[in-house]
């Protein structure tokens, strides 16, 4: 599917570092011999590098992804490389563009369209019936999708959600609407518990207060011209909202970030948690682990529990951020066979269902029916149904890199005024999204 883009190349890192890299190593179609006839299409023995983005793939799922490539593909090996959502776009656009490129890699949904657009992923369109094609998450095939070209695959989805334990918040009941779920932050909050954990950087969990008032990030016009969304009286609403509970029912600092949100929950520092529903594996992790979690500590698993946030009617939902990644081989991939073979195992039913299995919208639609009937499966299910995306622009993964997001909300825990804070971001943005 083709969509609307004000493409300007000059004024993208990704796509600059991607031409400086083809113009040192010169044509990078398929290689020929001295006949014309192409390589052979059979992948040879080989190793592969797969990168896969912080904790949220289960060990399961890497496991069967290693054993299963490995017996299918005799005499290759497939290593995983864990990397770190911190710094990610500027570290794919040095290794992306190089010669020492990984062979499959996992990519934000969000960032996605800046390196479909930029040419730095092979072209998987004559694959899409072959790895999954209607039965593929629709939002996320749109995000890897360019100029009609299908480059990056969906690899599972999950949606913020209202964690919380009952150790901490005893029987309040559950928020059926969003002013319920204001009116219970509040009453949560202590001199030592934040009614709801808002660090200042955490702008992808504090969205849903600017759409829940129906504001947005930004709009394009038929032209392709981007207006920021923050300056609107609903978006200014909904900042306004963010920042009194910020201010007056919480306790992360305003220069900190999302990063390990068990730590303070584990403490009993947390009233409600918002966060992609697999952090629960990170609350629920043993003491041994590098950052413990809680559960046998505090107290029995069944106190911890999710709901999705409710939005103005009940039985509603509000919109937050569509949490998830993409999947693609990159253009200079040693090894773009095997990275293909590895990438049909990632899609096949077998690997979905362990996905799934761990709490994982997973990227077939048709693999959902196995994920667990639990209030985290559940909340995360409701959740995505009513769930965002930031703006369809190849630009986009630039405004993120600019940490232009990080530092406005920042501004905003700290008090200062909610207007000037809007109106300086939505120039930011429009600045980046127009070149």
């Amino acid at each position: 599917m083709k969509r609307t883009r004000n493409v300007v190349a000059a004024a993208s890192t990704i796509t600059l570092a991607l031409a400086l890299s083809a113009c040192a190593s010169g044509d990078s179609e398929t290689p020929a011999d001295e006949s014309g006839e192409t390589a052979a299409e059979e992948a040879p023995a080989g190793d592969i590098r797969v990168w896969l983005v912080g904790t949220d793939t289960p060990e399961e799922a890497r496991e069967y992804l290693t054993t299963t490539f490995e017996a299918e593909n005799e005499g290759s090996t497939l290593t995983i490389e864990e990397q770190s959502w911190t710094g990610l776009v500027d570290k794919y656009t040095t290794a992306l563009s190089g010669s020492d490129s990984p062979d499959l890699v996992e990519i934000g949904n969000t960032q996605a369209p800046a390196f479909t657009s930029a040419g730095a992923f092979l072209d998987l369109t004559d694959s899409y019936e072959e790895l999954g094609g209607d039965d593929l998450l629709p939002g996320f095939v749109e995000s890897g999708t360019y100029e009609g070209k299908f480059y990056a695959a969906p690899y599972y989805s999950g949606a913020r959600v209202g964690i919380y334990s009952t150790e901490v918040t005893g029987d309040l009941e559950v928020p059926a609407t969003w002013d319920e779920y204001v009116e219970n932050i509040k009453s949560l909050a202590t001199d030592k518990v934040s009614g709801l954990y808002t660090p200042g950087k955490d702008w992808r969990n504090g969205m849903v207060f600017v759409w829940a008032n129906g504001g947005d990030i930004a709009t394009v016009d038929d032209a392709g011209t981007w207006t920021g969304g923050f300056s609107s009286p609903e978006s200014i609403a909904g900042l306004e909202q963010l920042q009194d509970i910020m201010l007056n029912a919480n306790h992360a600092p305003a220069d900190s970030d999302e990063t390990d949100p068990q730590v303070p929950f584990c403490a009993g520092e947390i009233g409600y948690l918002t966060a992609p529903s697999w952090v629960r594996w990170s609350i629920a992790a043993p003491e041994d682990a590098e950052v413990p979690g809680c559960v046998e500590t505090y107290g029995a698993e069944d106190k911890l529990s999710a709901f999705a946030i409710p939005g103005a009617e009940e039985g509603t939902y509000a919109p937050v951020l569509a949490g998830g990644s993409n999947i693609a081989i990159p253009a200079n991939a040693p090894n773009p066979e095997l990275a293909r073979s590895a990438l049909e195992i990632i899609l096949s039913d077998d690997y979905q269902e362990i996905l799934a299995g761990n709490g994982l919208v997973p990227a077939k639609v048709s693999q959902a029916q196995f994920m667990a009937d639990d209030a985290f499966s559940q909340a995360s299910a409701a959740a995505a149904a009513a769930a965002q995306l930031t703006p369809a622009s190849p630009m986009w993964a630039d405004v993120e890199a600019s940490g232009v997001l990080e530092d406005s909300f920042v501004k905003l825990a700290q008090g200062e005024d909610v207007a000037t804070i809007a109106a300086e971001l939505d120039a930011a943005i429009e600045g980046t999204l127009n070149g």
